[in-house]
């Protein structure tokens, strides 16, 4: 019996996660933290996957004599400092030991509007941090990376001379309230129902242990505010 693809392509669970990492940003309640966290982990566990499936569909196989030893994992990186100047921003992204990988070890491509790092066979594992839609064009051949002790440093050459103020456009946006969290649902870009269609989508197509955890988590908030919950269904 051959083996399916997974129904869910990459590029659309990253859609996704792009979407939750926004909320997250907004969200001020703990537990909804919480929720879209546990909700955030799977994606990024299911999206790993894919890509090592593919990878794995796409190389030949080998005979490895120690293939427990060479085997890796990738982990996706999602928390960094930055800083600007008016010709540059700086990414600074936190790795113990990478000084000691070998330079072509670390990779990073770089198109006008988004950056993608990758660094390979760091303590048996990869690293990746990708980031679309920066808050204003970049000039790839001039921009690049410098290996330091403990962290990497990306160094995003800017096409126009001035502050950004944000690394990406939603951020931007959203500090500004210009945008929608999630996609809008009848014309609305009201961030409350928005965000509760969010939490409802992540129900109807979570495992049991996000049904519970979600209802369990709902049914308090409503309960201490005294108002009407979402109508989710029985499990």
């Amino acid at each position: 019996m051959s083996n399916k693809m997974p129904s869910r392509a990459a590029d659309e669970i990253q859609l996704d996660i792009n979407d939750i990492e926004s909320v997250i940003s907004l969200a001020k309640r703990q537990k909804t933290k919480d929720l879209l966290t546990l909700e955030l982990r799977k994606l990024q566990t299911e999206l790993i996957n894919l890509k090592e499936k593919e990878l794995n569909d796409n190389e030949p196989s080998k005979s490895i004599p120690n293939s427990s030893a060479s085997k890796c994992y990738t982990v996706k990186l999602t928390n960094y400092a930055w800083d600007e100047s008016d010709k540059f921003m700086k990414l600074y992204i936190t790795l113990k030991n990478v000084h000691t990988v070998p330079a072509d070890n670390i990779t990073c491509d770089f198109n006008d509007r988004s950056v993608h790092l990758r660094v390979f066979g760091l303590d048996n594992k990869n690293y990746e941090l990708p980031i679309s839609n920066l808050c204003d064009d970049i000039n790839p051949d001039k921009s690049y990376t410098k290996s330091k002790t403990d962290m990497i440093v990306v160094f995003l050459m800017k096409k126009s001379p001035k502050l950004w103020s944000h690394v990406t456009e939603i951020e931007k946006r959203i500090k500004e309230g210009k945008a929608p969290l999630v996609p809008e649902v009848g014309g609305s870009s009201d961030p409350e129902p928005n965000l509760m269609n969010l939490i409802k989508k992540m129900y109807m197509e979570g495992d049991d242990q996000i049904k519970r955890s979600i209802a369990k988590a709902w049914t308090e908030g409503q309960d201490k505010r005294g108002s009407p919950g979402l109508d989710f269904p029985s499990m």
